[in-house]
């Protein structure tokens, strides 16, 4: 392994690093509670729907990394790829609200393992399916 290969993997994992804490803070606004609060307080259930979508938006961002030799287009791709997500654990979670009475950010909040595992499921299901579209 060359200098110039460390240095790459050196950039890139910190570009990948930056880019996860910046789409996990964006997440964060879009809860309806604090995830870090949470967290700090011991809600297991919004720390196991949190470290499932890290999870999944790194697997992610891996993917787009292996598959692109341009650092910013494997960047850009994760972004969108979270915005994806975004958008389908939201229609997913108002169409169970409308249709089944069933609240899943709700049921996060108020440290239901379930509701956790259900709405982190999204993420891991749909990171799946777009890491093989890369």
């Amino acid at each position: 392994m060359t200098l110039d290969q460390m240095l790459g993997i050196l950039v890139w994992t910190g570009a990948g690093a930056v880019l996860l804490i910046v789409l996990m803070a964006i997440d964060s606004l879009f809860t309806r509670y604090k995830d870090l609060e949470e967290i700090k307080n011991g809600n297991v259930a919004v720390t196991t729907r949190f470290i499932m979508k890290l999870l999944a938006q790194a697997f992610i961002l891996s993917r787009s990394i292996a598959t692109s030799d341009d650092l910013w287009e494997a960047l850009v791709v994760s972004a969108i790829s979270f915005v994806i997500l975004l958008l389908i654990e939201s229609l997913i979670e108002f169409a169970l609200r409308a249709m089944a009475g069933l609240d899943l950010t709700e049921g996060t909040r108020q440290n239901q393992i379930a509701s956790a595992l259900f709405t982190g499921s999204l993420h891991v299901a749909g990171a799946l399916i777009i890491g093989a579209c890369l």
